[in-house]
C-alpha cells in the first residue's frame, strides 16, 4: 500500500490537494497511471513525465511539475507530488 499527496500551488500557496491511495505495491512503472488518477481527480491537465521526474521521486520521495511540463498552460505555478506512506 502506498499513498501520494498531491499539491497545487498558486502564488506560493496551496490552492487544491488530494491524495492518491492504492492498496497494491508501488510500481515505478505505473507511475504514470497514478499521475493521470491524480490530475484527473485534481482537474488538470497531464504534464509530460520524464525519467528525470521519476527519478526524483525515487531518490527524494517527492517531485515538482512546473508550468513548462504541462503541454497547454495552466493557472498554477505548480503541481507537487509527495510520498506520504
Amino acid at each position: 500500500m502506498f499513498r501520494i499527496w498531491a499539491k497545487v500551488y498558486s502564488d506560493g500557496r496551496i490552492v487544491q490537494q488530494t491524495t492518491y491511495e492504492s492498496g497494491e505495491k508501488f510500481a515505478y512503472s505505473e507511475f504514470f497511471t497514478y499521475l493521470a488518477a491524480i490530475c484527473d481527480a485534481l482537474d488538470v491537465p497531464t504534464p509530460v513525465l520524464l525519467k528525470t521526474h521519476v527519478f526524483n521521486y525515487a531518490k527524494f520521495r517527492h517531485v515538482v511539475f512546473r508550468k513548462s511540463d504541462f503541454m497547454e498552460p495552466v493557472p498554477f505555478e505548480k503541481l507537487v507530488l509527495e510520498n506520504i506512506g
